[in-house]
């Protein structure tokens, strides 16, 4: 499909991956242009022009420069055919907490160097529970902590992972650069099962391809807990 055509048919006639709410779902936001996380606030262009095509046509106008556009008051924006109010408030509210955000000091954020590390980071959340959970913390390429994610919860002798769903969550929270998987054993047993050492692999294996490194799996049982990546196991 050429650009042309891209920018008047409608989104929903475009290949999925094309579409930019669902490219951002699947890709993450890092993989999606200015325009079409423009055209994601826009929500809908006109009959004769999509949301991307009318995000494209604001952009030109900046030079394609985003400090421009967040110069743009409502009557600016609402002068482009297929802008009404709505929209450009949105855009005028968006462009605004991107200036509060370069303004905010950063988190402090931990950097996993080891496996014990991790566990201060998530032994708080699994040590006490009395059911199996399983978590992922998310990393950036720094190896500093951007985000901790329940994956699942079940009784007391397991929890069922969804492999797609982590992969999905580290992409879509981070997007992350490593993750470090850790579950409990209410049990107290820290001796990983058949099933901990199979879903290990596949993740790990399921993270080379896609450039996402898996560092660890922590099992925590109490006050204790046990590391592949210590053991050698990962």
């Amino acid at each position: 499909m050429n650009q042309y055509t891209k920018n008047t048919l409608g989104i929903k006639s475009w290949a999925e991956d094309d579409r930019p709410r669902e490219k951002l779902m699947l890709k993450g936001k890092s993989n999606l242009s200015d325009a079409e996380l423009l055209a994601i606030l826009i929500g809908s262009g006109s009959r004769s022009e999509t949301a991307v095509g009318l995000s494209q046509r604001i952009l030109q106008s900046v030079q394609n420069n985003l400090q421009e556009l967040g110069r743009k008051n409502i009557a600016d924006l609402m002068s482009f055919k297929g802008i009404g109010e709505a929209k450009a408030i949105t855009i005028v509210a968006a462009m605004e907490i991107g200036r509060r955000r370069q303004l905010t000091n950063p988190i402090d954020r931990p950097q996993i160097t080891g496996s014990s590390d991790a566990w201060n980071v998530i032994a708080p959340i699994l040590m006490d529970l009395n059911h199996e959970e399983f978590w992922i913390i998310l990393l950036n390429r720094a190896n500093k902590v951007i985000g901790k994610e329940q994956i699942s919860s079940g009784g007391v002798a397991g929890t069922v992972v969804d492999a797609k769903m982590i992969f999905r969550t580290a992409l879509e929270k981070g997007p992350a650069s490593g993750i470090i998987l850790a579950h409990n054993h209410p049990s107290g047993n820290l001796k990983p099962s058949q099933a901990d050492i199979d879903i290990t692999k596949k993740l790990k294996q399921a993270g080379v391809n896609l450039d996402i490194n898996v560092l660890d799996h922590l099992i925590i049982a109490g006050q204790s807990y046990y590391s592949f990546a210590d053991d050698g196991a990962l």
